[in-house]
């Protein structure tokens, strides 16, 4: 007679929690439920029915089924075994050493598992093999990954120490502008202070005057008073006498002048601290994008003036900065339109000025090919004109330049080059614009280029 085959964990399971039975119970109608799961149904139900026949249990506390508890903690005992085998290295089949990894289904196998139907006719090596193969390729796996950590982690560190540069920076030009308001505030009110002294001063000479006049007016109307209780004859006498010398009483004189000037010191008080503003803020066509400038570059915090110092600083290698030539970019394109910028090259010996296309490369040289630039080479002292497809076109200034105007006509295609100090137009480049461009800046000397500030002024218009 052949053997039954063992119970299914399904035929061991509550069917109320669907895991193996933990201490079932065997109601009256034959069923078995877990203890805990029954007195759980029975409190949500406020009835004792089975959970699954619904039919009413006559005990309160129905009895344990012993056997069937003794078969769920076997299989439960057998399932933790196994859980323990595998975790030392052995076949959870067969208890058995691993030491075959079958490369078809990709585990490890031991030597009875190689020889059973579920592995025939696949390929084997020994662990050993296969730990270090997938040692091998984890590593070069892992190899991208830490050169990304690498990158990432400066770059985080880099990204928030300029962030926090950047916030100081920002803070220290608003107290610029709040020490500039502060000073014309204090200046108004100093003003508003010495015209209210002037005129106090004025107001009290006035009133010493008047209290004169008065003590004069009371004497006077003593006398008026005494002569007026004298004979009718006599009272007519002095009267007479009083009008030739004068002294009828006058309507006092009244001061003009003598308020504040609310006017001089209120009237477009806003407007005309801007306009002093002028005085102290500097504007310029083009600033400089530290995210482009090589390593080796320095640039001012106003990003107006670029110097080289030979020594390399940890910048981030992000896409948009030159990694090979000493360059910087401005911080803002135009693809349309005149726009033009001074540039105070001074005793660099060695620049150039110009404008590249957006999409072009900052990656070794190969930018090269985008940039229309006019150049400076003091060891030859000549200046040098270089365009994309082009052969380089030179010529020798009558004087070493010190400011240069660089003029943008991206509709027309022009980029013109111009001596300011002696006003001599130096060359101009045309070619035919598809995309935005950039200002184009590089200098190799430890001496500074620097965009010149244009002068602003405040006009105002009159309804005609």
């Amino acid at each position: 007679m052949a053997a039954r085959n063992p119970l299914s964990e399904e035929e061991l399971s509550c069917p109320v929690c669907c895991d193996i039975f933990r201490d079932p119970v065997l109601l009256s109608c034959s069923h078995s439920v877990c203890k805990t799961c029954l007195q759980t149904f029975w409190e949500t139900k406020g009835s004792r029915e089975c959970p699954i026949c619904r039919r009413r249990s006559s005990k309160e506390h129905p009895p344990c089924n012993l056997v069937l508890k003794n078969v769920c903690e076997a299989l439960l005992e057998s399932r933790s075994q196994r859980s323990s085998a595998g975790s030392e290295g052995l076949c959870v089949l067969h208890n058995e050493k691993l030491k075959l990894f079958c490369l078809d289904d990709q585990q490890p196998v031991c030597l009875v598992c190689q020889t059973s139907k579920n592995h025939r006719n696949h390929k084997f090596c020994p662990v050993d093999e296969a730990v270090t193969e997938f040692k091998d390729k984890l590593k070069s796996a892992l190899e991208p990954l830490q050169k990304n950590l690498r990158f990432v982690f400066p770059n985080r560190l880099s990204f928030q120490t300029q962030a926090q540069h950047t916030e100081t920076q920002i803070k220290e030009e608003f107290e610029k502008l709040h020490q500039f308001l502060r000073d014309e505030e204090a200046a108004r009110i100093a003003a508003l202070k010495e015209e209210e002294e002037q005129k106090g001063q004025m107001m009290r000479r006035k009133i010493e005057e008047m209290n004169g006049e008065i003590s004069a007016l009371s004497d006077t109307i003593r006398n008026i008073e005494k002569e007026m209780e004298a004979e009718d004859v006599l009272f007519l006498q002095f009267e007479s006498d009083l009008c030739k010398r004068g002294l009828t009483p006058k309507d006092p004189e009244k001061t003009s002048g003598a308020l504040i000037n609310v006017g001089k010191h209120l009237s477009n008080l806003k407007f005309r601290v801007w306009e002093n503003m002028q005085e102290v803020l500097q504007y310029t066509p083009v600033t400089l994008d530290p995210n482009t400038a090589h390593p080796d570059l320095h640039l001012s915090d106003d990003l107006t003036a670029v110097e080289n110092t030979k020594q390399s600083s940890s910048l981030p290698d992000n896409p948009e900065r030159f990694d090979k030539w000493w360059c910087v970019l401005g911080s803002e394109g135009f693809n349309s339109g005149i726009h033009c910028w001074d540039v105070q090259v001074g005793d660099s010996d060695y620049w150039s000025l110009g404008v590249i296309t957006e999409s072009g490369p900052r990656k070794g040289i190969s930018f090269l090919g985008s940039v229309w630039r006019l150049g400076y080479d003091k060891s030859n002292n000549e200046i040098l004109i270089l365009c994309p497809g082009q052969s380089v076109h030179s010529f020798t200034p009558k004087e070493k330049l010190q400011r240069v105007r660089v003029q943008l006509d991206w509709d027309r295609g022009k980029v013109t080059f111009t001596d300011l100090l002696t006003n001599t137009h130096l060359h101009t480049i045309t070619h035919t614009f598809t995309e935005r461009v950039l200002p184009f800046f590089s200098n190799y000397s430890v001496h500074p280029l620097r965009i010149l500030p244009v002068k602003t002024s405040v006009t105002v218009e009159q309804h005609s």
